[in-house]
């Protein structure tokens, strides 16, 4: 594997390249959102918040991500 491996994934019904190595939580980061605000299934399974810095993106996941947005 290379560093300049790419994954292809799915994120939110939209097509995207990840560098290879990515977590979730930089996933998250690269589409401009906290980690600590976002709901995120991966391949219809919700992730818990706390494992995001942790796994691994992988070639041809799908991902829901949601993020809560404050106020009132």
């Amino acid at each position: 594997m290379s560093e300049t491996e790419t994954h292809s994934v799915t994120v939110n019904g939209e097509h995207r390249r990840v560098a290879s190595g990515t977590t979730i939580a930089g996933l998250v980061g690269e589409l401009g959102l906290d980690p600590a605000r976002v709901a995120v299934e991966r391949n219809l399974a919700i992730v818990p918040r706390s494992t995001l810095a942790q796994m691994l993106v992988e070639d041809g996941d799908d991902y829901e991500i949601v993020h809560f947005v404050g106020g009132g």
